[in-house]
């Protein structure tokens, strides 16, 4: 007994004037009607052995038949929903005497043939409604023609069918060991271990296969077609196959029905394109990830939230056949966040913190004497990093801070202040941060606006370079240093050399020129110059300006490289 797409196809091709014989499985065609999956495109016939996709719109049912010839066959039919769940039942019709056999009559009109065939209920032997791969299986079927009908009361959808008259030597879709669940065997905040037994057929019927484990926070799913209508909004799970966009005309012809003037009558391009028309249906983004990782059975799931409930599922795949099965699946929550501890900012005192990339860092400041204002200094090092502070739970400040920034706030007796420190996405960040209820005995120097160093370009010598900085009302100390760099010196090196609170006394005898002492009451005048000698001819250098406060803090302004001439 055999399921073949040709005695169907019989049935609705016109009558020819000699009597036609069902054919049995041509092994060689059948091969090439799986290669050529075009073949069965949009068509009611089910192929035999050959997983077939297709869609339903919504409330509008689908009939699919295969005819098997002989009584006593096995059979199996598999159907897989992809997107909503799915009513199906199959049914079991007599075949006309016509049918089977040689046949010495006319057979029956075309019309006759196709309306007995709808108007004959049949004998129903499974139905299902749900969105679980169901499938029917009986190792002694009679003989006669097959109908899976099918329908979508939710929404437009795909799904797939197989069918096959030898459930035994196919076995396209891999085995589940005795024990399908998936475990997890280790916990973390940002990890969640996995582990399952391995399939049996890999490890019994030395078949390849490859195991794939999808991540979601939605729910667990039933099989990889699930998947894939999740994870993309414009693919071809989401997308009913248009004639002429997604199939050629000529497909008509492989059942019977005349391709002329299909093409002028409906505007089918010449040459299909998967694109053109499309219609793409909007769907909110979900955080639905796979990955497939060979045969392996372990996999630690990486990158996840804390204190987040996620499902996990694991589908093992035939590789000859790309047909899967899903394990049992999982579902965990990740760890909570460990509690930061909170670090007690003493008054007056300049505290170093360390933030890691995307972390954060909290600290406390409780002033044990009453206060009319409370001076908070930032130093940021490196990056940008986000600023709160919240007094008795209330939020007063929320900012970005780069290199210095001072917030004053308003008294209140026996307050206390919760400061939140966020690192950004770059990388990890440093930071200095005094608070203090005395501002005028603060160690942060002031600072101007602008703390770019100016290279007059106009008075460079072979031996020379002149430059220019800005200052404050207030008296500070400033020590220039210079480094020789390379002509390549680039962007990069510069930045991991701009660490604002790195000091002086990081640098080398060597590379100091002088220190100083500069402020002007008038911030219009508040600018001082200073020639650099004794230079090479051709060379570049990396010049650094640092302003030193009264409690010894220090801060750098923004290094600049200068050129000597090479020639004079």
């Amino acid at each position: 007994m055999v399921l073949l797409h040709w005695c169907l196809l019989w049935l609705l091709l016109p009558l020819s004037s000699r009597t036609q014989k069902l054919p049995t499985r041509d092994e060689e065609l059948f091969q090439m009607q799986i290669r050529d999956k075009a073949f069965f495109h949009d068509s009611s016939v089910i192929p035999d052995g050959a997983e077939m996709s297709s869609y339903l719109f919504r409330d509008t049912p689908k009939r699919y038949f295969f005819v098997v010839e002989e009584d006593n066959t096995p059979l199996s039919v598999t159907v897989t929903p992809c997107d909503a769940p799915l009513e199906w039942k199959l049914s079991l019709q007599e075949l006309p005497e016509e049918a089977s056999g040689e046949g010495s009559g006319d057979p029956e009109p075309l019309e006759q043939q196709k309306q007995q065939s709808i108007s004959e209920e049949g004998t129903e032997l499974f139905s299902y409604k749900g969105n679980d791969v169901e499938y029917f299986r009986s190792s002694s079927s009679p003989s006669g023609l097959y109908q899976l009908e099918l329908i979508s009361t939710e929404k437009d959808t795909h799904f797939k069918v197989y069918a096959t008259t030898t459930p035994e030597s196919d076995q396209p879709y891999p085995e589940l060991p005795y024990d399908p669940r998936v475990d997890v065997t280790s916990l973390g905040r940002t990890t969640v271990t996995l582990a399952w037994k391995p399939s049996p057929t890999s490890s019994l019927l030395k078949q390849p296969i490859q195991y794939c484990v999808v991540t979601n926070k939605e729910h667990n799913f039933k099989s990889l077609c699930a998947v894939g209508a999740k994870l993309s909004a414009d693919d071809a799970f989401m997308v009913a196959p248009k004639p002429g966009l997604h199939f050629s005309p000529f497909d008509f012809t492989h059942f019977g029905f005349p391709s002329y003037n299909l093409g002028k009558e409906r505007g089918f391009p010449a040459k299909p394109s998967p694109k053109l028309g499309r219609h793409v249906y909007s769907r909110p983004k979900v955080d639905t990830q796979k990955i497939c990782i060979g045969n392996k059975n372990i996999f630690t799931v990486s990158d996840l939230k804390p204190d987040t409930q996620y499902y996990f599922d694991v589908f093992v795949v035939n590789s000859n056949s790309n047909m899967s099965t899903a394990y049992v699946g999982t579902f965990a929550r990740t760890k909570e966040e460990a509690k930061q501890k909170t670090v007690e900012l003493k008054d007056g005192k300049v505290t170093d913190v360390f933030v890691k990339r995307k972390g954060a860092k909290f600290l406390r400041f409780a002033p044990v004497s009453s206060h009319q204002k409370v001076t908070f200094f930032i130093h940021s090092c490196l990056d940008v990093v986000q600023i709160q502070v919240r007094r008795d739970g209330k939020l007063l400040v929320s900012h970005s801070v780069e290199g210095i920034r001072q917030f004053q706030l308003r008294g209140k007796p026996k307050a206390k202040y919760l400061i939140r420190l966020k690192g950004n996405k770059k990388g990890a960040s440093m930071l200095k941060i005094l608070a203090t209820t005395r501002p005028s005995k603060q160690s942060f120097p002031s600072l101007p606006e602008d703390t770019r160093i100016k290279a007059f370009d106009k008075l460079r010598t072979c031996s020379s370079a002149t430059v220019a900085w800005l200052g404050t009302q207030e008296r500070n100390k400033f020590c220039i240093y210079k480094k020789e760099v390379d002509d390549n010196y680039n962007e990069d090196q510069k930045k991991r050399e701009q660490n604002q609170c790195l000091g002086p006394d990081t640098r080398k005898k060597s590379e100091k020129i002088l220190c100083k002492y500069f402020h002007s009451q008038n911030l219009q005048k508040a600018v001082t110059t200073e020639t650099i000698k004794g230079l090479q001819p051709g060379k570049s250098y990396l010049l650094d300006v640092y302003v030193i406060g009264h409690g010894g803090h220090s801060v750098k302004y923004q290094s600049k490289v200068v050129k000597t001439r090479k020639f004079c």
